[in-house]
């Protein structure tokens, strides 16, 4: 007798069927999700000119920079992965009734030390009996948190070189001492140089202003400085300086009558103190960053031939331009480096965004940063 074989309804070997599919698609669908949530790309979703991270040391970073929503202050976003930032609100608030300051807020850097935070950081002054149109100046405040709120340490800039600067950043050696570094603004600063009598000789402009960068010695209870400035860096004056084209393409593009050397950001790799900075006009395309190496602190300095290394793609295909204003941030005990750095693209138009490409220092001392870039890559934490 042969036994008859149950037929299974039609009904349900489709739902068995549609039920394997789904979960392999739900697989698939996973393993795609995790693999894109380690991919970002440049730029990031933060609006921020100047842009510098803090390592809190403890899983979060905090960035901070010009703009993203602040008013007269800054404000600061959050993250733990480098790449998606959460809006904590504005950290310092200034042109208030006391204050010392005015307006033209900038440049903010956030430092942790003995778990207190200081804000470094530029701003017009109220105290303008010329009536000069810049009297920028660099504030110090300190909070017990980096989402604040910072309050000056004292209501008076740090000190008073007898010109407008801008762009503070703080250097603290091996030996403990703390070093400051700052720009001179262009403003009032008319250099004569063998550019600036080609300049006139072109018919572009009558005479070029500059702005410098100076090191000097910071108290370190941040409060004062410790002897005179030293000028570290300057754009180049002869025509057949190596550095000479790229720091002066404002001026060559009919731009601007400036030629600028400005956020600087320094840091020590082996024996040799690095100095990277931004020449070029802030709100054009040719703002490019180029570094300078020295034995000491307080250099003298001598500029990279490689420079810049860091500038617009745009004529190579890319979209970015206007890359500069840069920080650095260690990761892996300090043997990953990450450029942090503000730029424009053609979604951003006028708008400074953020970017965050990795850097390296070659065998030989070269400095190198890869961007700038667009294209998805790991997190900078995924390793």
């Amino acid at each position: 007798m042969v036994k008859k074989i149950k037929t299974i309804p039609y009904k349900f070997v489709f739902i068995l069927l549609f039920f394997c599919l789904a979960c392999k698609t739900d697989k698939k669908q996973a393993s795609i999700s995790n693999e894109e949530a380690n991919i970002y790309s440049n730029p990031l979703n933060v609006n921020f000119g100047d842009p510098f991270i803090l390592d809190n040391g403890d899983g979060t970073y905090f960035m901070y920079g010009t703009g993203g929503g602040a008013k007269d202050g800054f404000s600061t976003y959050s993250s733990t992965n480098l790449t998606d930032w959460e809006y904590e609100g504005q950290v310092y608030q200034g042109n208030t009734a006391e204050s010392w300051n005015l307006k033209s807020f900038w440049a903010p850097e956030v430092y942790k030390i003995d778990n207190a935070y200081y804000l470094f950081y530029s701003a017009d002054k109220k105290d303008n009996p010329t009536n000069e149109l810049e009297t920028y100046s660099i504030g110090v405040a300190f909070s017990d948190s980096p989402k604040g709120p910072f309050a000056d340490l004292k209501n008076e800039p740090l000190f008073d070189p007898g010109y407008p600067i801008i762009d503070a950043n703080v250097f603290q050696d091996d030996n403990g001492k703390y070093y400051l570094y700052y720009s001179r603004a262009c403003y009032k600063h008319s250099v004569k140089s063998e550019i600036s009598e080609w300049a006139k000789n072109e018919g572009l402009y009558d005479e070029l202003e500059e702005s410098w960068v100076y090191g000097v010695e910071l108290a370190p209870d941040f409060k004062s400085i410790i002897g005179e400035p030293v000028l570290l860096l300057s754009p180049p004056s002869s025509i057949n300086d190596q550095n000479a084209e790229w720091e002066s393409r404002s001026v060559i593009s009919k731009e601007i009558n400036r030629r600028w050397t400005e956020g600087s950001y320094t840091f020590k790799h082996g024996a040799t103190y690095y100095m990277m900075y931004s020449a070029n006009y802030y709100a054009g395309p040719n703002y490019a960053v180029g570094y300078a190496t020295a034995a000491h602190p307080l250099g003298p300095y001598s500029k990279a031939g490689n420079n810049p290394v860091l500038q617009k793609n745009s004529a190579t295909g890319g979209d970015v331009t206007g890359t500069g204003h840069n920080s650095v941030l260690f990761l892996d005990g300090g043997s990953t480096m990450y450029a942090v750095y503000h730029g424009r693209t053609k979604q951003s138009g006028e708008k400074r965004v953020v970017f965050i490409d990795e850097m390296e220092i070659l065998e030989d001392g070269t400095l190198v940063v890869n961007g700038p870039t667009t294209a998805p890559k790991p997190y900078p934490l995924v390793k």
